[in-house]
């Protein structure tokens, strides 16, 4: 049995597959179309049996009086577990999976995600999931109030075994960086120093197995208050394929040249697999959000992976990390630790200069 894709030259070929759908619609016939998720609750939306893909997933959540809760985003949780697993695949903020950081939405698009109208709330993906005998999708609210939940996740059931022991796997990350003393010269702070080990660089993730990285969006908020040139930038991205030291084989040039932009870019665009959703305030302050999805450029590896990349030039930096990272593996995985709690999952206050006692309560570092 041949299990297509989702090229356009393909869509004329039979298929013999079944296409279904689990969705929040109202049993009744109504048209109470959500979930109700109460603070605290785990609630499975859907397990799905038999051999097969899901190929899209929708989602939209709110408050139930309809309002708008500050970083809702950050608050949801959603996992997904494969054939019977225990530890899950995909674990990250609900907002973050689907491509944007800081608890907030966004209007934008790329190919395997998109957040769309109003307002980034209609939360869309299209990475392929197969599963050879069950998936299951579970959804936490920390969320403040009781929430309304919709969602659809469409999928392909298959009469034969799924033709790959790959699996999907999404891991959410953050981190406040610990760099230098920015009392030197503003030269040395951005561009001193030599980093010739990798070590102390951002880590977005790591695995055990044989698989392949698809890229990741990166979320940074600029905690350094200046009136100095404060370009955030400047850290290389280091790829380690199999345990091999540094220098590593893919080695870069500096974060926008990984994102596929250049000269210190403040300017919002969207490509479907690269893009700046939101490029900060003046000199670089503020809150940044990019992407980089590996969709036609897929990043091998046979044994393992180490996907980092530096905090400023040589780590000098000190901000605000946050990321999801997408990649296909066999199993089993690494152990997938809990997620921080809800207080150390939220974004840090926009006002600067910041009070380090004041960044402790918010985020222990």
């Amino acid at each position: 049995m041949t299990f297509l894709g989702s090229s356009l030259r393909d869509l004329y070929r039979k298929r013999d597959s079944k296409r279904k759908r689990a969705s929040s619609y109202d049993r009744t016939g109504g048209n109470r179309d959500f979930l109700k998720i109460y603070p605290g609750d785990k609630i499975d939306i859907c397990e799905l049996d038999g051999s097969g893909c899901i190929t899209h997933i929708w989602m939209t959540m709110a408050p139930l009086d309809d309002s708008i809760e500050e970083y809702l985003h950050r608050k949801v949780v959603i996992r997904m577990y494969w054939d019977g697993e225990e530890n899950p695949s995909v674990q990250a903020p609900i907002g973050d999976f689907f491509g944007m950081g800081h608890g907030i939405t966004k209007n934008y698009s790329s190919a395997p995600l998109q957040m769309s109208p109003e307002d980034g709330r209609a939360l869309n993906c299209f990475f392929p999931m197969p599963f050879g005998n069950k998936a299951r999708i579970e959804i936490e609210s920390n969320a403040n109030d009781p929430i309304k939940f919709y969602f659809y996740v469409d999928y392909e059931l298959y009469n034969e075994k799924i033709d790959s022991p790959l699996r999907f796997h999404a891991l959410w990350n953050r981190e406040l960086t610990k760099g230098i003393d920015d009392s030197i010269s503003n030269a040395l702070y951005c561009f001193g120093g030599k980093n010739t080990t990798g070590e102390g660089n951002y880590v977005l993730f790591e695995a055990v197995g044989k698989g392949h990285y698809v890229g990741c969006n990166l979320n940074i908020h600029n905690l350094r208050a200046t009136h100095e040139w404060d370009w955030y930038g400047e850290g290389d991205d280091m790829i380690f394929i199999d345990g091999e030291p540094w220098p590593p084989s893919l080695h870069g040039t500096g974060m926008e040249d990984y994102f596929n932009t250049a000269w210190c870019p403040q300017q919002e665009q969207n490509t479907p697999y690269h893009g700046i959703i939101l490029g900060g305030g003046p000199n670089w302050s503020g809150k940044i959000s990019a992407y980089r999805y590996h969709i036609e450029d897929p990043i091998m590896f046979d044994k393992s992976i180490k996907v980092t990349i530096e905090h400023g030039h040589n780590n000098n930096r000190s901000d605000d990390y946050s990321s999801t990272a997408y990649w296909y593996q066999t199993e089993p995985h690494n152990t997938i630790h809990p997620i921080l709690p809800v207080k150390d999952r939220l974004p840090l206050p926009d006002i600067k200069p910041f009070n380090p006692d004041d960044l402790k309560k918010c985020f222990d570092y």
